[in-house]
């Protein structure tokens, strides 16, 4: 026990004397969970609180044209700014530019007069029978299409963003064109306007749709951008561990430590149970501080707070097999790297590639489906799946076992390829 404590002690100094490996630790993931937390956080506002900005072009005084404008902002999703009816298409992206305006929509001049020739034909196809008994009268003629709206947007919208204003936008326009096919078939039917109640029930209600985040836990709190983002840069940094670990061990490689150890009267396993101790040690205090951050500072910068899983033994026992995995990963490749530049080099390429594919970087329902068996390869991909089991779905150690399993048996072997790669180089017996 003396002999593994002084050889912590050993590592624990040398830990300390790589300010530069400290820093890439603690500080850039940091700095990651913040900036990528704004943003993402700022993004869904604009999506889900803020109203989009769109500059509005109405040439068409009709009231259906009207009605268009005022349900679009019953909609609650636009800023509707109106704009000069006579602008042409290069002074309405002048205005967008001069407004800072991601969207403007054209309202054209025939848009009352075809919704309304349309409402006609479709009522007159729907009573074909009446209205050929009764009408004396020529039939109105076929409006099956309508003359299209024109949508201008910022290059910057994404496409999904765009097809959910598209989305918005069709829907308006449905309920605009179903009020006046039903005001002409209940007139053609009635002889009289159809009454506002009536009307209201038909066109106005709707089947309502609620929204129930699925949780093991029943807790049906809607998970933010911190639930999403910390999880995900506590275990990019717990991986990059990489940098300052592979390189000790490079170190000690070529300086003769580890041939200096097979002539004292200890184990080498030791030597390699202190290293694995000190960094499992660093990256709890790497979760305990970037945890900390989401549920303390984050508040104060105007960032939801982070919310902590209610098994806390999971949640400890999920963190100690993420750093001791990334703790396995870390030692594997100080174990083949030949130099302190490999070291360093194949170990920052491979977080990133790793972080990339196993939902870090990019979100894992974003992945092709060729992508799927090369996911689940990555350890950081069964490192975010149980921790997402607890932050956001509200599961239990139970729930995640299966997340676990695999976690365990990519760090076996990662400690198996390290060990192999020493006894290679004959640092081991």
């Amino acid at each position: 026990m003396f002999r593994l404590w002084s050889t912590i002690q050993k590592d624990v100094r040398i830990l300390t004397r790589d300010k530069v490996g400290l820093a890439l630790m603690f500080l850039m993931p940091v700095v990651l969970a913040i900036v990528i937390t704004s943003v993402q956080n700022g993004t869904f506002e604009m999506v889900n609180d803020n109203k989009v900005a769109i500059v509005l072009f109405n040439k068409d005084n009709g009231p259906a044209a009207q009605e268009l404008v005022q349900s679009m902002e019953k909609t609650g999703m636009f800023a509707i700014t109106k704009g000069e009816p006579a602008a042409d298409e290069a002074a309405i992206k002048k205005i967008m530019h001069d407004q800072d305006a991601m969207l403007a929509i054209v309202i054209p001049a025939r848009y009352s007069a075809d919704v309304i020739a349309r409402a006609k034909s479709v009522s007159e196809k729907a009573l074909k029978n009446v209205v050929e008994a009764d009408s004396t009268g020529t039939p109105t003629p076929a409006a099956d299409s309508l003359t299209p709206l024109t949508l201008y947007y910022h290059p910057v919208l994404q496409q999904s963003f765009r097809k959910s204003v598209d989305g918005a936008m069709s829907s308006v326009l449905q309920v605009v064109q179903s009020k006046y096919i039903v005001q002409e078939l209940y007139f053609n039917i009635n002889n009289e306007a159809i009454p506002d109640s009536v009307e209201s029930q038909i066109v106005g209600q709707q089947t309502a749709i609620t929204q129930i985040p699925v949780s093991r836990d029943g807790n049906r709190n809607v998970p933010n951008a911190t639930q999403h983002n910390i999880p995900a840069w506590t275990v990019f940094a717990m991986f990059f561990i990489v940098i300052s670990l592979g390189s000790s061990i490079v170190r000690e490689k070529r300086s003769g430590s580890f041939i200096r150890l097979r002539t004292l009267p200890t184990h080498f396993g030791v030597a390699m149970l202190s290293k694995q101790i000190t960094y499992v040690c660093i990256t709890f205090l790497q979760a305990v501080v970037i945890f900390t951050l989401g549920v303390l500072l984050f508040p104060l910068i105007g960032l939801p707070q982070l919310n902590l899983p209610h098994d806390i033994a999971g949640l400890l026992l999920v963190t100690f097999i993420s750093g001791w995995c990334a703790t396995s990963f870390a030692l594997c490749i100080g174990a083949w790297a030949g130099t302190q530049e490999q070291a360093n080099g194949i170990g920052a390429v491979s977080i990133v590639l790793l972080a990339a594919i196993g939902g870090v970087l990019v979100p894992a329902f974003a992945m092709p489906s060729s992508f799927v068996f090369i996911m689940k390869l990555s350890p950081l991909h069964w490192c975010l799946e149980a921790y997402y089991g607890l932050f956001l779905e509200g599961g239990t150690l139970g729930d995640i076992i299966m997340n676990i399993i695999p976690l365990l048996v990519i760090t076996i072997l990662f400690q198996a390829l390290a060990w192999w790669a020493l006894k290679r180089k004959g640092l081991v017996q």
